[in-house]
């Protein structure tokens, strides 16, 4: 065989190989992941409203003397019990007690110096004129007495209420004012916390009303009852301040405490919710799901937005509608777009 033959016949044999061997080959499609699904629904429920509040005491007491002095005693440690009547703090009383002492010897004076004249005025030894005038002398030494006796017993002040000592402003050795505040006191048996429900939701609270209070820094739940509902609204914020009193046995609602407050109402919602476990957020803080397309068998992606959580469940405010398809199972594996297998098709939220 000549030689360009030769080359020629061995180009047609390596073509023929190559097509043989390397057929073009199809893109390749991503396997079907297997998701279990739920049912969009909505869920007719009771509607709730949801505020914080503030914890404060049922009745709160600031305490300064009427006298000023120098203080020798005052409670020792904020927070602890008092009782009603109980000494909460005192002045050094020798002042008062010179001072008292000194309107008893004027006392005794005037009284011997009356008596003495009474016997002169009966005998009709001195005017009337004169013996009005140490009776009047006498009258004013009496009530400088009780004057003096009422600053001496002003150097102790003691408990009104029973409850806890809120806060001392002030410690042993100060000096203090008459009516400068040295102690605050508050009665916690039962507490009262002061929220601000939004003039739109105001017409949906009564008096006497239930509410449930959960307060995180103790992590206990109470229930509490409206005693107040004010008629005033905050002009900033447009809402009205509403009191619930609560009962406190333990004393372990403190005032200062914040409280999650839970009213329930007559008026029903019709709501779309989910478990929170099916909800998941992107690095912008965005909250999404994944909803299946049955026509194309693929997920993809749906941002939502979130309302109220109730129990185990969190409202979707939009994003979804009824009757959509939204996954729970297999949600980690998937991104956008991906075909997927259903293998619990009659599985429904309810």
């Amino acid at each position: 065989m000549k030689k360009p033959a030769l080359i020629l016949w061995l180009l047609t044999l390596l073509c023929a190989d190559y097509g043989c061997h390397n057929k073009p080959q199809l893109p390749h499609s991503p396997e079907a992941i297997p998701v279990r699904v739920i049912k969009v629904v909505k869920e007719t429920t009771r509607r709730e409203i949801f505020v914080s509040g503030n914890v404060e005491g049922n009745r709160t007491v600031k305490l300064g003397f009427m006298v000023a002095g120098r203080i020798n005693y005052i409670l020792p440690a904020e927070g602890q019990k008092v009782a009603r009547n109980q000494l909460v703090a005192g002045l050094d009383p020798e002042n008062y007690a010179i001072a008292k002492e000194l309107a008893d010897i004027q006392v005794a004076q005037a009284e011997d110096e009356f008596g003495r004249l009474r016997g002169m005025h009966d005998s009709r030894s001195i005017s009337d004129g004169d013996f009005a005038k140490i009776g009047f002398t006498l009258q004013l030494a009496r009530t400088q007495q009780k004057l003096q006796a009422k600053n001496l017993a002003e150097t102790k002040i003691y408990s009104p209420i029973s409850g806890v000592l809120l806060k001392k402003l002030a410690e042993t050795g100060e000096i203090t004012g008459n009516g400068i505040p040295v102690a605050v006191i508050s009665d916690i048996h039962p507490v009262k916390v002061t929220a601000f429900v939004p003039e739109n939701d105001l017409h949906l609270v009564k008096m006497g009303q239930m509410a449930s209070l959960r307060i995180s820094s103790i992590d206990s739940v109470f229930t509490g009852k409206v005693t107040e509902i004010g008629a005033l609204a905050d002009p900033g914020a447009r809402s009205f301040p509403v009191r619930i009193e609560v009962n406190n046995p333990e004393l372990l609602i403190r005032p200062g405490m914040i409280a999650e407050i839970t009213l329930p109402t007559n008026e029903k919602d019709e709501l779309i919710t989910l478990p929170p476990e099916l909800i998941f957020s992107d690095q912008n803080n965005k909250t999404s799901v994944f909803v299946v397309d049955r026509a194309s068998g693929k997920a993809f992606r749906r941002e939502i937005s979130l309302g109220k959580i109730s129990g185990n469940r969190v409202e979707i405010t939009s994003g979804l509608v009824e009757n959509e398809t939204v996954v729970t199972d297999g949600r980690h594996k998937l991104s956008d777009g991906m075909p997927v297998k259903i293998y619990n098709e009659d599985h429904e939220l309810r």
